[in-house]
């Protein structure tokens, strides 16, 4: 399997190559069909598994590379339902050392995931769209 590209730009799965045509998946519809041989084009740089995520709304697979573990997803998910929290509130909800919370928010921040924000003139946190609608893609 490798990444390939049609003359319109469109990216897809090798899937099948024969003579004259080649069997083709796009990775976001999971459509397959047959496109000729002499239209499609190898992508460089481009592996065939990070095609494949495609099939993953870009803001699903923020939120999945940059939760690593059960608790920083929960965090993330509750943050979500909570909406702007002040620090020190975050700090006394869950079971999370400073370090540790600290820790997860920057990565989250990094990620943009979420943004500081004042809350009650209080230091907080709120989640973007970004981490919004991939939670929203993995709820469902």
């Amino acid at each position: 399997m490798r990444s390939v590209r049609d003359e319109s730009g469109t990216l897809y799965l090798l899937l099948k190559q024969s003579g004259e045509s080649s069997r083709v998946r796009h990775p976001e519809t999971g459509e397959e069909r047959y496109i000729a041989n002499d239209e499609l084009e190898p992508v460089d740089g481009e592996s065939p598994l990070a095609t494949a995520a495609r099939a993953v709304p870009d803001a699903a697979r923020t939120v999945l590379t940059a939760v690593r573990d059960d608790r920083s997803l929960g965090l993330l998910l509750d943050l979500d339902a909570r909406g702007p929290t002040p620090v020190r509130t975050l700090l006394s909800a869950y079971d999370l050392c400073e370090s540790d919370l600290h820790g997860m928010l920057a990565e989250f921040r990094a990620a943009g995931l979420v943004e500081e924000t004042r809350v009650a003139g209080e230091r907080g946190y709120e989640t973007t769209e970004t981490a919004a609608d991939g939670l929203d893609h993995l709820r469902t």
